[in-house]
């Protein structure tokens, strides 16, 4: 079952990841990718590590997405035509599927990755009650700061995307008569 689910949020991850990079429409994208996210948080609770599948669809999904999709939408960005690639671009893409490669021959050769010993291993959420009391304590204030920050940003887009007025009044249709 476990392995049947990996899978399963496995190719919802990868799929999705692959719907941002091939999607032109950016409001779909913007939705493939928050699919790939909740992939991404379905592998963490098949981890045991339900606190950060739990903030990655908070944060990410929740906030970074939505506020994403709202900016494309407020904007009301199109996509034009791309621009041609030069030999740079070309060969930056050769490197770059190169050493994705490389690291996979090398993540996926024999007796890479021992497994650990089970003393070693750490019980389950024993360092959880000091992660919450250190973030709720001494790192509150700059959480607080981020998040006035996104909040700040969050304005500051709303204010630079809205119409002048008259802007506004020249597309709407007048009641008058045309003047000649």
């Amino acid at each position: 079952m476990t392995d049947s689910m990996f899978y399963l949020f496995g190719a919802l991850a990868t799929g999705g990841a692959l719907g941002v990079i091939l999607n032109r429409n950016t409001v779909a994208a913007a939705l493939c990718l928050l699919l790939s996210l909740l992939g991404i948080a379905g592998l963490f609770v098949l981890l045991d590590a339900y606190l950060l599948a739990v903030l990655l669809v908070l944060v990410y999904a929740g906030a970074v997405a939505a506020l994403f999709v709202f900016v494309v939408m407020l904007l009301d960005m199109q996509g034009g035509t791309p621009r041609p690639s030069g030999k740079i671009t070309l060969a930056a893409s050769l490197c770059a599927f190169a050493l994705l490669l490389a690291g996979l021959a090398l993540t996926f050769a024999p007796g890479h990755l021992p497994e650990p010993p089970v003393a070693a291993v750490p019980a389950f959420g024993a360092s959880l009650k000091l992660y919450a009391y250190r973030l709720f304590t001494a790192y509150l204030l700059p959480v607080q700061v981020a998040g006035f920050l996104l909040l700040t940003a969050m304005i500051g887009v709303i204010v630079i995307s809205k119409k002048p007025k008259d802007d506004a009044a020249s597309t709407e249709p007048s009641i008058l008569p045309p003047s000649t």
